[in-house]
């Protein structure tokens, strides 16, 4: 361990360890004073007695004083790793301050009970962990009446309602820690929960949190990592020899499964794969990581973990504040439940301190990660996937024919961070709603982009994936934000079949649309709408097209505007670092752009969207094809894209290879 920090003055990071480290150069001291700096940094938000920390940023939906116990109990998951190796006595101390006002019921600085505030049922696992894990130098010193009090605070989840989604592993959480403790807990409640969250599991480690339809799981992202496969391991830990081997076993191998492709999403500079909700989190996305090193739950060698880790710290290290955003601050990324102290759920991003100085993971060298040593080409079929990370640059992009966060029942608006057909680590969508950047869609007369929530996958393998969806557009405004978020009606238009073949740096991405069928009449606005009252981004009051075809490919952003160009059927943004997004039309896509963007981008003010379409309307039953870039490396030549006779297209690139795809049959497993 490290000296006890000063926390009026955190200390500045150690220097660099080459021969340990020589890929980050970070050793557990720099994890450590990481720690101790972000703990530092929110002190000054805290309440007199430290039970609630009231950080700067626009207030959640469930309220300011909710905000504050959850900027409490998020940071004090930090803390509680931070303790299980040593006994400071300074950190545990504040905190055991904060947990007394909390639990008092005169105290100005009450937490919110479960009962009051459905978002005090997920601070309370944080704090029932951090507790567990800071035992020996926290819990046993408390005095009775705080730890009875504790005990009545978090014993209020037993017998409560939680939401079908990851949630019913904090209700599981926290009745561990209290059957530790002597506390109230249920027996029936937790079988029950573990019962249902094992319908969520579909294999090669990937869980959907929950159900999004009547039986739709296409419900992934970080939080099957952070989530879905972290807190199952650490409830076993919690509940000592309440939990037999063969859950120990099963949690074990499902998580070692989902590491073995997960690995991949994280690209040498540290940035972790930008898709799904919550990615203010950051840095949570390694709470898989650590816990396969906690649980001897993994494929990586110590060494390769810590290298992994550490990138990903330095990544997104600052001894300050950590705004809602993903760099700095950007509002657009929060959801509606999403307040000040959200961000803190970072704090699962340091579960590795719980090791001991002494394990390998903190002592082994740092072993390089498989895309530092070669090109990655990875299929994730389980959450429709195709990842690529090309060695040359360090781009890990992923190509999305799985995964939309929607119910196969219902028409829904599509959303920027599950719905876009391609996601990357260098590089993020457009969170401004106008639907243009890793797209195929229809633009109806009026220049309206179609939606594709919900898709129908149709399968990935190898380097293939495909998927279908009808295209669909908004009647009328949109319905004011909420959680979960409300729809508005829908007229419909074709359906749209597309395919993907991903090999390095080069996605070329195929579409064709069949033709309609005739449109239900309630599915057609009021013919005497005139075209100058359609809102934009909404669909117009015709119902019959035409349509033309656009494809987006990934947005570049920057703190400066990016260069631009436009040659042919080919359009260009480029970084002064040699990041560059490229489109270039391959088969019936003749007309190219770039569309610019000011601040609807979590990687830069200024963003640019290169793109292509048809030349007119979409002819029906037509291939058309496109190759879609993300690369810092120098130029890569395309292959050759040809259509056979009886519609199997073949992508023959520069070295011989062949992929060949039938968009109209599914992909076999």
């Amino acid at each position: 361990m490290s000296h006890p920090p000063s926390w009026t003055s955190p200390p500045a990071l150690p220097p660099m360890d080459r021969l340990l480290s020589p890929y980050t150069g970070w050793t557990r001291e720099h994890w450590e004073s990481v720690v101790d700096q972000t703990l530092a940094a929110v002190r000054p938000y805290a309440s007199p007695r430290h039970a609630l920390i009231d950080l700067p940023g626009p207030a959640s939906s469930s309220g300011r004083r909710s905000d504050g116990l959850e900027g409490f109990a998020r940071t004090f998951l930090a803390a509680g790793f931070r303790l299980a190796q040593g006994n400071d006595g300074g950190l545990a101390q504040w905190y055991a301050e904060g947990l007394a006002a909390g639990v008092d019921p005169d105290s100005p600085e009450r937490w919110p009970r479960v009962t009051e505030v459905n978002q005090a049922k997920v601070e309370a696992a944080s704090i029932a962990l951090a507790l567990h894990e800071s035992r020996h130098v926290l819990w046993d010193a408390l005095d009775d009446r705080v730890r009875d009090r504790l005990v009545g605070w978090l014993g209020e989840v037993v017998g409560q309602p939680y939401p079908a989604c990851n949630w019913l592993w904090f209700q599981n959480l926290v009745q561990a820690f209290l059957r530790s403790v002597g506390g109230p807990w249920s027996a029936e409640e937790i079988d029950r929960n573990i019962a249902v969250m094992e319908d969520w599991y579909l294999g090669d480690g990937w869980y959907t949190d929950g159900y999004e339809g009547r039986d739709t799981a296409r419900n992934f992202d970080w939080y099957a990592g952070w989530a879905m496969n972290f807190y199952p391991l650490w409830y076993c830990r919690m509940s000592g020899g309440h939990a037999d081997d063969a859950l120990w076993a099963r949690y074990r191998d499902r998580l070692r499964h989902y590491l073995s492709g997960a690995q991949h999403l994280y690209a040498p500079n540290g940035a972790p794969l930008h898709q799904g909700r919550s990615l203010t989190y950051r840095y949570a996305a390694l709470a898989p990581v650590w816990a396969g090193a906690v649980f001897d739950a993994t494929p990586l060698p110590p060494g390769r973990t810590r290298r992994l880790a550490s990138g990903v710290l330095r990544h997104f290290h600052t001894d300050g504040l950590q705004p809602i955003g993903w760099y700095g601050a950007f509002p657009a990324i929060r959801q509606p439940y999403t307040g000040p102290g959200s961000p803190y759920w970072s704090s699962k991003g340091f579960a590795g301190l719980v090791l001991p100085a002494d394990h390998p993971v903190w002592t082994d060298p740092e072993h390089p990660l498989e895309i530092e040593e070669h090109d990655v080409s990875v299929a994730l079929p389980v959450p429709g996937w195709l990842v690529s990370g090309t060695r040359a640059d360090g781009v890990v992009r992923v190509v999305n024919h799985g995964t939309d966060h929607a119910a196969d029942e219902t028409l829904a608006t599509d959303e920027s961070d599950y719905s876009r057909y391609a996601y990357a680590s260098h590089a993020g969508p457009e969170y401004d709603g106008s639907l243009l950047d890793n797209q195929v869609t229809l633009l109806d007369r009026y220049g309206n982009p179609a939606h594709r929530r919900p898709l129908r996958p149709m399968g990935v393998r190898g380097r293939v994936g495909m998927s279908r969806h009808r295209t669909h557009w908004p009647i009328g405004a949109a319905p004011e934000r909420t959680w979960p978020p409300r729809q508005p009606a829908f007229r419909t238009g074709p359906w749209l079949r597309t395919a993907s073949v991903l090999r390095g740096a080069v996605e070329i991405r195929l579409a064709i649309v069949d033709a309609p069928a005739s449109v239900p009449p309630d599915d057609v606005p009021p013919d005497d709408v005139p075209p100058d009252d359609v809102p934009p981004n909404r669909s117009g009051p015709d119902g019959s097209g035409p349509w033309r075809l656009w494809i987006g490919g990934h947005a570049l952003a920057d703190a400066e505007p990016p260069t631009v160009e436009v040659r042919d059927a080919t359009a260009t943004a480029r970084r002064p670092d040699g990041l560059t997004a490229m489109m270039v039309g391959l088969r019936g896509l003749p007309l190219a752009s770039v569309v610019e963007r000011t601040g609807a981008n979590a990687f830069g003010a200024y963003s640019a969207v290169p793109v292509v379409q048809s030349d007119g309307p979409v002819r029906f039953a037509e291939v058309y094809a496109a190759a879609v870039l993300l690369t810092g490396a120098a130029a890569t030549e395309l292959p050759e894209v040809t259509v056979r006779s009886d519609g199997t297209v073949g992508v023959r690139w520069p070295d011989g290879e062949l992929d060949e795809v039938t968009l109209g049959d599914a992909v076999s497993p």
